[in-house]
């Protein structure tokens, strides 16, 4: 692949992450202006997820036809459009409605790159593909913050949506570098001679040895990680008396440890193979988890934080990049599309689920929580090994 071409697909996961953090940070400032409660801005998320779980889903077909570059392009542009619209909002109304173009951009985008990266590069590359939506995710508020404090929330958006033009006008000057393979079931192969197109159902992929226990594990995977982020300031403070300023700080080491996580994964993994990865990361999220219960004391609170960050790091980018090694090219990117649409699934109930047992019995369950998704995503993962095993696909 072009050597360029890299540089281009970490800007793109940047542009994904950079919003993803702000209408958390805004929406304090933003809700009374609107007339909205603070407990509405799950609405949005929520329909962000559902947006993100469909064009997850529908992912494939739209590649095929269009390429990666293509769709990114577009996605990028959907997600500038929303966050430009955000800006102007003057009603909830209008943000529910921005946020189906928000939602159907990030799951193209993310699923597309995710396929496009598996396929094309190194397992290094996932790991620092996923360490460069940390480095937005964690600008984003820090952006907002500065608009804040001398403007409007609506110059914060404003400025995010322009940040995401200008990456789209990047990635559309690239398009000439991008290069999809031709896979047996696409239509170019089609028009080679290779066989019929042929895109497989939802049926036929649960049925492939395996698919089912990997879903499972990514489904644990990026639940564990959503409620943890969630609710750990909720749970430092209401849980284990940290005063709220103190409890909010600590709760942002969780996303220090997994940007630094993948960052540093990246090397590891050149020496290491992704199934290795994954236990390697679920170790670390099991030693961060028994500091977070430990009764000892409240400091280990911190760093307990920040190794489930940093255990959570390889998981994502090392189940996606196996996927094409352990399933095969030709099913990549539809698998990869399905892998994130139970990603998103997993955060979508898992997190609220948290928030319901917190509420009626108590948030002091948070890690006994995290533990036994924990638990659930080990023994997915280690029944999908042994299949891998006897197909000597590892």
């Amino acid at each position: 692949m072009p050597a360029g071409l890299l540089p281009i697909i970490y800007l793109a996961f940047i542009s994904l992450g950079l919003p993803d953090s702000a209408i958390g940070s805004a929406w304090p400032t933003m809700a009374p202006q609107l007339g909205a409660g603070i407990s509405w801005v799950g609405a949005i998320t929520m329909i962000i997820s559902c947006g993100t779980i469909f064009s997850s889903l529908m992912s494939v077909r739209v590649v095929e036809r269009f390429g990666t570059g293509r769709v990114t392009v577009a996605s990028v542009v959907l997600t500038a459009a929303a966050l430009v619209g955000f800006s102007q909002a003057q009603a909830f109304w209008q943000l529910v409605l921005l946020a189906i173009p928000y939602g159907l951009g990030a799951g193209a985008v993310d699923a597309a790159l995710n396929a496009y990266v598996a396929v094309h590069y190194e397992s290094q590359h996932m790991s620092w593909l996923h360490c460069m939506w940390g480095v937005g995710a964690s600008t984003g508020p820090i952006i907002m913050a500065q608009c804040l404090n001398g403007a409007t929330w609506s110059l914060g958006f404003l400025v995010l949506g322009g940040i995401q033009v200008l990456i789209a006008v990047v990635i559309t000057l690239s398009l000439p570098l991008w290069r999809d393979k031709k896979l047996p079931h696409s239509e170019e192969g089609h028009a080679a001679g290779e066989g019929a197109v042929h895109h497989k159902t939802r049926a036929e992929l649960l049925r492939i040895p395996g698919v089912p226990a990997v879903l499972i594990c990514f489904f644990c995977y990026c639940a564990l990680e959503g409620t943890c982020g969630t609710w750990a300031a909720t749970y430092c403070n209401l849980g284990r008396g940290i005063d709220a300023a103190t409890a909010a700080g600590w709760a942002s080491l969780f996303y220090l440890g997994i940007t630094a996580g993948r960052a540093v994964s990246g090397f590891i993994s050149m020496k290491m193979r992704d199934h290795d990865m994954i236990r390697l990361g679920q170790g670390i999220i099991l030693i961060g988890l028994l500091l977070v219960v430990s009764p000892w004391s409240a400091t280990m609170l911190a760093p307990g934080l920040v190794l489930i960050g940093a255990g959570c790091a390889p998981i994502y980018p090392s189940i996606i990049h196996a996927t094409p090694a352990r399933f095969g090219d030709e099913v990549a990117l539809e698998l990869t599309g399905m892998q994130m649409a139970f990603a998103n699934i997993g955060s979508l109930v898992m997190s609220p689920l948290f928030g319901v047992i917190a509420q009626t019995i108590s948030v002091a369950l948070y890690p006994f929580y995290l533990v036994a998704l924990l638990v659930v995503m080990v023994l997915a993962g280690e029944k999908l090994n042994r299949i891998m095993v006897c197909q000597s696909r590892i």
